[in-house]
């Protein structure tokens, strides 16, 4: 089946009561025949597509209005009482299945019994009525609720096969075979060819699939195969629609020449298949008699550049009605070429690299009208690099349903939209557009979606101004600064499903308008200025409409927040699987119920109390953020039922009580903070699970004991290991040396003893600058957003606490570009290790307040990129390395409180710290200490008398004379020196070449230490 409808979840029950759970959107059942519906022992099918339109329309019909689906009332039934199988495609059958392994029962009908004679009633097999020849069959695997793989058939391909000598639909998708039979060449009467999502051990395509030449449909959509040898192509004359989206074509030779003159064909699907640069350069003018039966070309994904598309797309393409070419390399500007295609309806070009301003002719909507391009209804032109402004006005009308230009650079403000009336969705998020916006939504009366965010809208929006919108769907206007102001009491003509109004200003009370919106899945009304508690009306209406994403967080909303539990929904959405994030407000109490299903919980930064365990039936939790409230208590032992949870963070509350043994359940965690609570005991055992863990922060607790040589050997993903103001003690295990991702290790005020590994330079992303990414983050696949444009929101940043530069400071938006180690303030002894001068990439160095001797390593100068350098308050001695004067980025430097001797090296950098930075090593001295070097030439004064003399005699020196002196003498040099300019050309030339020199330098200058300044400054943000 295939149903062409946004993604959702339905439970549709089979004649024996086994729910059935039914994933639109994905491709597992690429075509339905489910036989009677008897055989249905297996619990997870995904539809993909619906050719019976029939079959298709009662499907939506009844998700729309929220029933349970009978889904064999929804498939014609045969009339098994006239139809009977004939013996030799029942033994043909039987043979066929002799040679599988059927681990899921997927054959269990078919029997030879006299109780399972009629093949006709087998699961999957469809016969002609009154011959009962085997004409159709179907047989897809089942995909795996698990992880979406695929659970089918095994084996090979009998031979037997060729007793089917009638047969013209097979559908083998979704199971595994050893190759495609030659003979499948055989089947003369064939007429579709499935094998989505098949693996072959063989990915060879036999030429012998050129005789099928009654073939009209071949999709080989994601399987294994691989064809370097496309003629065979050119002999399925009857072909109308082929599909080989997601296979290897990296090596064929002349596949869209061969499919190109197939005089039937209507529709090439060839998304993702490494294409070569050079598939269609042969074919420009060769071919002069095309079909214009050929309509819908899809090239989506291809990496082609624009030499290979342009030339030979044109040459032929006056019947297209539909062109994708999105996610290619297609650079320049968009060619006016494109209104030659006369019936075109649908153009995507999104994610390319075009550039420059909107086409001319776009611009006064020739672009529709002068080519007779009057059929154009969709325009896909996002993620591009489009710039310049609109037209004040737009001459001509339009027949546009769909434009998205999202993603460019075009700025100005939106122009006069009453010519494109005929809009349901418009879309250019993203974009450099200001001004007002509201008094142009008018003339869209029909507009239905409208996706407006990130841009520099500013002014007023009023109910007057979208009243008009009657079939409102989708209103995106966040991250804009618009005010958005409706009555209260307003009743909006529309109905919204979508609502993303964040960092909009709403007022300081809680939008009363959206009392009366009763169909939203998602409400992003974040940063939007409500100081105000939450009304009952609300909560109440989140219970009846299913949410699927909401947003409150970074407002003042106080109170206590009520159940969420969407007890009253419709059968049909059980799995609504919600994303909450209520952070950054007021509110109070403790945490209340929330839906079973929801997989995002983000309640940090409030003022929670109380226990935690009443999430402990949300078992299918990816992100639970809990941080920065006032919980306590201790850690539930309820860590099994969070299969799923990839970050935990409950950082800064007032837990108590060891860490769970149950927490070693996480194994899919990548993040987890526990900082700042009263946590104490050792890590369990059973934490080494955390295979896939990326930052582990349990720094200002209780906990003791070593740390366990485990965490260095299957925790090897980290990034960020911070354990600081704890009490563990022992050794610093050398397994630590073997995290490769590490780039922030913080063992800081512990009591850790003996000496600094040798082995940290093993560390390779602290030797290396590359590589290097601004933050570290994750995303998540939300249901809700994914029927939206909205999936950027599903992204968690994580974020750590450092001390830098004598305070704590959080790190988000640039944690990536942190590479540090503190190891300050534990018991560490010994010298600094010179492998650490190897970590080339450190950024904050810290070794402070630990027992640490011997010379400061003379190649310090290595870490170039060091901003932060503590080495106070432990044994060291010797000189200060000269190396230290080549850190040109150093901000902070303390190498107080040690036995350093010797003068500071005499540097600009250096003699810019101030004297606190060497205090308390006696034997040093020089600049900026007060204390002089021995050898320097003492000051020393004169005697008082002898000053007096020199004094008088200066006096008399300086007469009314010297003054008069001076001044002529500077008169005639100023007049000298410019007039041997005015007349010398070769000194005038070299008088002004050397100052453009020295100011260039100045300037460069001038520049280089404002971009110091600037990266200090991102680094201290």
């Amino acid at each position: 089946m295939v149903i062409e409808d946004k993604p959702k979840y339905v439970r549709l029950p089979s004649p024996h009561s086994n729910v059935i759970t039914v994933y639109i959107g994905l491709i597992c059942y690429p075509q339905y025949d489910y036989d009677d519906g008897r055989d249905t022992s297996f619990k997870v099918v995904r539809i993909e597509a619906v050719n019976s339109v029939s079959v298709r329309h009662a499907l939506i019909r009844d998700i729309e209005i929220g029933n349970s689906i009978n889904l064999v009332s929804a498939i014609p039934r045969r009339n098994y009482a006239e139809t009977r199988c004939i013996e030799r495609d029942r033994r043909a059958l039987l043979q066929f299945k002799k040679g599988l392994t059927d681990d899921y029962g997927l054959l269990k009908s078919w029997r030879d019994t006299n109780a399972s004679r009629d093949c006709c009633q087998w699961r999957g097999v469809s016969c002609r009525n009154g011959t009962g020849e085997v004409i159709k069959l179907v047989l897809p695997g089942i995909c795996s609720e698990e992880n979406g793989s695929f659970l089918g058939l095994k084996g090979e391909i009998s031979s037997s096969f060729l007793s089917l000598s009638s047969l013209r639909y097979l559908d083998l998708s979704g199971n595994s075979f050893t190759r495609i039979p030659e003979f499948i060449g055989s089947f003369k009467n064939l007429q579709h060819l499935k094998l989505v999502n098949t693996d072959f051990d063989s990915p060879k395509v036999p030429s012998q699939l050129g005789n099928l030449s009654n073939l009209q449909t071949l999709d080989l959509v994601h399987s294994s195969v691989s064809i370097m040898n496309t003629d065979w192509i050119s002999r399925l004359s009857s072909l109308k629609y082929l599909n080989l989206s997601y296979t290897d074509l990296s090596e064929s030779v002349n596949l869209l020449d061969n499919a190109i003159i197939l005089p039937t064909l209507a529709e090439l699907h060839l998304i993702n298949c490494y294409l070569p640069n050079n598939t269609a350069k042969s074919f420009v003018s060769t071919v002069t008699n095309l079909s214009n039966s050929f309509v819908v070309l899809d090239l989506t994904s291809n990496n082609l550049p624009s030499s290979t598309i342009y030339t030979w797309l044109f040459n032929f393409s006056g019947s297209l009605t539909d062109i994708n070419l999105s996610y290619n390399e297609l650079l320049g500007t968009i060619p006016e070429a494109f209104g030659t295609v006369q019936n075109l309806q649908t153009l995507d070009l999104t994610e390319n690299g075009l550039e420059g301003g909107i086409p001319s002719s776009f611009r006064n909507l020739r672009f529709f009208t002068r080519f007779k391009f009057t059929a154009l209804k969709e325009l896909y032109l996002g993620l591009n690099q489009l710039n310049g402004s609109f037209p004040d006005k737009f001459d001509q009308t339009s027949n546009l349903a769909i434009l998205d230009i999202a993603d460019n650079r075009i700025n100005g403000f939106l122009p006069d939209l009453s010519s494109f009336a005929s809009l349901r969705e418009l879309y250019f998020e993203r974009n450099l557009l200001n001004e007002t916006l509201g008094e142009n939504l008018g003339p869209l009366s029909k507009l239905e979606s409208l996706g407006a965010s990130s841009n520099f809208f500013h002014g007023t929006i009023t109910e007057s101004q979208v009243t008009n919108l009657t079939h409102l769907i989708y209103l995106d206007l966040a991250y804009n600064s618009l005010v958005i102001d409706f009555d209260p009491e307003w009743s909006p003509p529309f109905q919204l499903e979508t609502i993303s109004l964040s960092s909009c200003k709403l007022g300081s009370s809680f939008p009363g308008w959206l009392k009366n919106q009763n169909n939203f899945s998602i409400l992003d009304i974040s940063d939007t200025g409500i100081i105000d508690s939450i009304p009952t009306w609300f909560w109440e209406s989140l219970n009846s409409v299913g949410i699927s994403y909401l947003n409150l967080s970074l407002n003042q909303i106080s109170g206590e927040v009520s159940n969420i539990i969407m007890e009253n929904l419709p059968n049909m959405i059980l799995e609504n699987q919600p994303m909450i994030d209520m952070s950054s407000n007021n509110f109070t109490g403790n945490i209340p119920l929330f839906p079973l299903d929801t997989v995002t919980l983000i309640l940090s930064d409030n003022m929670f109390t109380g226990s935690i365990s009443s999430l402990c039936n949300l078992t299918i939790l990816n992100r639970l953020d809990l941080s920065n409230n006032q919980l306590f208590g201790n850690l539930p032992n309820c860590w099994k039922n969070f299969d799923r949870m990839t970050v935990l963070n409950l950082e800064f509350n007032q837990f108590t009580g060891s860490i769970p043994e149950s927490m070693g359940s996480l194994v899919p965690i990548s993040m987890i903070s526990l900082r700042g609570s009263s946590l104490s005991g050792e890590l369990p055992l059973l934490l080494k699970n955390w295979t896939m863990l990326q930052l582990l922060d349990l720094g200002e607790n209780q906990l003791s004991g070593t740390i366990p040589g485990w965490v260095g050997e299957t925790l090897s993903m980290l990034i960020v290991l911070s354990l600081p103001s704890n009490r563990f003690n022992g050794t610093i295990p050398t397994s630590l040396c073997k995290l490769q991702n590490i780039q922030i290790l913080d063992l800081s005020v512990n009591n850790f003893s003996g000496t600094i590994p040798k082995c940290l330079n093993n560390i390779s992303a602290m030797t290396l600058k590359e590589n290097l990414n601004q933050d570290v983050s994750l995303w998540y696949n939300v249901i809700g957003l994914s029927e939206s444009r909205l999936t950027f929101r599903s992204r968690y940043v994580f974020k750590v606490l450092l001390q830098w530069k004598g305070k704590e400071t959080t790190y988000q938006k640039t944690l990536g570009l942190v590479v540090s180690l503190d190891l300050s303030s534990n018991r560490l002894i010994g010298e600094i290790p010179g492998e650490i001068m190897s970590l080339l990439s450190l950024i904050a160095l810290n070794l402070s307040r630990n027992g640490l001797t011997g010379p400061i390593p003379k190649d310090i100068g290595q870490l170039r990129w060091l901003d932060f350098l503590d080495l106070s308050r432990n044994n060291l001695i010797g000189v200060i390395p000269t190396s230290l004067s080549q850190l040109s980025n150093l901000g902070v430097l303390d190498l107080s409180s040690n036995n350093l001797a010797g003068r500071i090296p005499r540097s600009t950098q250096l003699q810019s710290f101030n004297a606190a930075s060497y205090i308390g090593n006696p034997a040093l001295c020089g600049l900026p200490l007060p204390n002089e070097c021995p050898g320097d030439e003492a000051t020393s004064s004169k005697p008082r008398d002898e000053g007096i003399v020199e004094q008088e005699y200066e006096d008399k020196l300086i007469s009314k004379g010297f003054f008069v002196s001076i001044a002529v003498g500077f008169a005639f040099g100023v007049l000298g020196f410019y007039g041997s300019l005015a007349l010398i050309d070769s000194w005038r030339y070299a008088f002004f070449g050397f100052f453009t020199v020295v100011g260039n330098w100045v300037l460069v200058t001038i520049e280089i230490i404002f971009i110091k300044i600037q990266r200090r400054a991102l680094l201290d943000y």
